[in-house]
């Protein structure tokens, strides 16, 4: 037994049934799995035999988002500078910059959230999840980088509390925690979270060279295809006009929440999730075949007088806004998601075909990503249901036969 082994269990039975500190051991349970590998196996009953537990699928997840992260911090900081005026500053500036405005949410989300777990898993007596770790850094990622550290906690304690630990916990919400975390910061601080002013950090910061120059604006594609003045223009144009090129939009050289912009890095992320089978790839196949469907549909529809957003083609829906991150993170959660293979099929389709009808019909709200995840959130059980029933019927049918 190694010494870290004989350390904890000397000090188990303080935080046992009966021990001094037994309201605590959801807590000793957490830093003991944390370290070490749990000494518990099945001995009984049915069992699966597989290598890919909680802790490694969510320790994957996380892996898969460090692309985006590390963009996010360069990208955070570029934005900041040219916001200044400061064009092209050194790589080394831009990702000290903007790790400078991300560590601070990153930190408080899981700092807030953390306490919401613990405080719920001492008084349920249940143990900490793995599961916090990805909502703890998705969540964060879906914010502009100037959002004040309150609400950050705000949102946090909402998703976790009510998005999850209401429903019995992980496993039993229906909602994707992180997004409801988010939906609550939306809806409830729309100015901290929405408009041309959150999504750079110009003139903000220890590491700020000034205030924002003149005629700089901080609008993201999204709002640049919404834009009243431009109509009957294509969606092309109007991004042109504020700047935007295909190639920055692939690789996320723009304004907007820090962890969507990258659709290059997320696409490095949804590798590791498909090739290690943690993500799944009908729902993500899914998600891209309702946007194509409904995006061509608006692109046959639009007159001359259309907003630009109808005649936007779905290569410029994928890289756009956080259509990516959704689609890769967000919408393949396992426990909110469909779970039938069928189900994830039809899933995947609403999802994108509502993120297009949300972007394009309408305008005050151009993202629909977030929107449609929840709502399709609802309504997971009752497509697997129906798709379960469907399955019997015909089975019985077979057998009458």
């Amino acid at each position: 037994m190694s010494k870290l082994e004989a350390f904890f269990h000397k000090h188990e039975p303080t935080f046992k049934d009966g021990g001094k500190l037994e309201w605590a051991y959801p807590l000793f349970e957490l830093v003991e799995t944390f370290m070490l590998t749990p000494s518990t196996r099945t001995t009984s009953g049915a069992h699966v035999r597989d290598p890919m537990d909680l802790k490694r699928m969510m320790t994957m997840v996380i892996y898969a988002l460090v692309p985006a992260i590390l963009f996010a911090w360069y990208n955070v900081g570029l934005q900041g500078y040219r916001g200044e005026g400061v064009m092209d500053p050194s790589a080394w500036d831009a990702i000290v910059r903007g790790g400078w405005h991300m560590l601070p949410i990153i930190i408080t989300s899981y700092a807030a959230g953390g306490l919401a777990e613990m405080i719920f898993a001492v008084v349920r007596k249940h143990e900490i999840n793995e599961g916090f770790l990805v909502t703890g850094i998705l969540y964060p990622l879906t914010l502009p980088p100037s959002i004040p550290l309150w609400m950050v906690a705000m949102g946090i304690f909402f998703g976790v509390i009510i998005g999850k630990e209401v429903f019995g916990g992980v496993g039993m919400n229906i909602l994707n925690p992180a997004l409801t975390a988010r939906a609550f910061v939306f809806f409830t601080y729309p100015t901290a979270i929405s408009g041309t002013g959150v999504w750079d950090v110009a003139g903000k910061g220890m590491f700020s060279s000034g205030g924002t120059v003149e005629g700089y604006t901080g609008a993201t594609p999204l709002l640049a295809v919404s834009d009243e003045a431009l109509r009957g223009s294509t969606a092309v144009e109007a991004l042109s006009q504020y700047g935007f090129e295909f190639n920055d939009l692939l690789m996320g050289l723009i304004p907007g929440s820090m962890g969507e912009t990258s659709a290059l890095a997320i696409a490095l992320g949804a590798a590791v999730l498909l090739i290690t089978g943690i993500g799944s790839w009908r729902i993500m196949s899914g998600v891209v075949i309702g946007m194509v469907a409904m995006s061509l549909t608006f692109n046959m529809v639009a007159g001359p007088e259309a907003l630009p957003s109808m005649t936007m083609s779905p290569l410029y829906h994928l890289v756009i806004g956080s259509f990516m991150f959704g689609t890769v993170f967000m919408a393949t959660d396992p426990v909110s998601a469909a779970s039938t293979t069928t189900g994830r099929w039809i899933y995947g389709i609403l999802i994108g075909l509502l993120i297009v009808i949300i972007r394009v019909a309408n305008p005050a709200y151009p993202e629909g990503v977030m929107l449609a995840i929840l709502f399709m959130n609802v309504f997971a059980p009752l497509i697997d249901h129906y798709v379960v029933e469907g399955k019997v019927k015909r089975r019985l049918a077979r057998h009458a036969a």
